[in-house]
């Protein structure tokens, strides 16, 4: 039997210690989007200590498959099972979601709440469902919201600015074409075995359709490019800025 990864235990304060990395945020537009869309990175940082906190806006409830309630059970477990906490934003519904200033606006109120370091949401590329891309322009635009102290709807708590807004695809669909990812490294053993169990525990979604294998083939092809095992590719939002040369990893050209 394969050891379980322990995870830190999901904590919800608004402030972290000095020395802990900042929290990672992550946005889905339905209940299992972030778990194969980008749940390796997921595990990846909280097995390195890193909290992480998922907000869902739907419960599934257009799909073809799963109920509302069962599918936010998913969703819970399969956040545990990534060692992340939680939530779920009521905005328009499944396959309805609008890009509105107010959805923008719920959406920053989270980001100051939460005060996260790095946020990931899916990529705003077209050809895909249509709420994926239109909550990662939400995003986009909620990140903005949250720096600017005189909106009048969040000055409950006081502004943030998020480090980096990276967006992942949940299918192949939603690599922005003519965009080179940023690849992370999921190839250690307890990573995949963690995503691997974060995928499987939405059974309603996956049962006799190949979703795990889909998104497992296209770490596999990703690390591979990269002289890894397994790799995910994130978009950055905004450029990159290193402190030097020193902090650049390896480039993915092995062939």
């Amino acid at each position: 039997m394969k050891p379980t990864p322990t995870f830190p235990s999901p904590s919800k304060p608004e402030s972290q210690p000095p020395d802990e990395p900042p929290p990672l945020l992550v946005f889905g537009a339905h209940p299992d989007d972030i778990e194969f869309g980008c749940g390796g990175v997921v595990a990846r940082e909280t097995l390195a200590g890193r909290t992480a906190h998922f907000v869902v806006c739907s419960r599934g409830e257009a799909g073809t498959r799963g109920r509302p309630a069962e599918r936010a059970r998913e969703a819970r477990r399969a956040a545990g099972l990534l060692g992340a906490s939680i939530e779920f934003v009521t905005l328009d519904g499944d396959a309805h979601l609008e890009r509105t200033v107010a959805h923008a606006l719920t959406l920053a109120a989270v980001l100051r709440r939460r005060r996260p370091g790095i946020v990931l949401a899916p990529t705003p590329a077209e050809n895909q469902h249509p709420d994926h891309a239109r909550l990662g322009h939400l995003v986009r635009d909620a990140a903005r919201l949250a720096r600017y102290g005189g909106v009048a709807e969040l000055r409950g708590r006081p502004p943030h600015a998020i480090g980096q807004l990276l967006f992942y695809a949940v299918n192949p669909e939603g690599e922005p074409a003519g965009e080179r990812p940023i690849l992370i490294d999921v190839s250690a053993p307890a990573v995949l075995e963690a995503w691997r169990s974060a995928m499987a525990a939405h059974g309603s979604q996956t049962g006799g359709l190949p979703y795990l294998e889909l998104q497992l083939a296209r770490a596999r092809v990703a690390g591979l490019r990269a002289g890894r095992s397994h790799a995910i590719g994130l978009y950055p939002s905004d450029p990159l800025v290193f402190d030097s040369l020193a902090a650049l990893g390896s480039a993915a050209r092995v062939f």
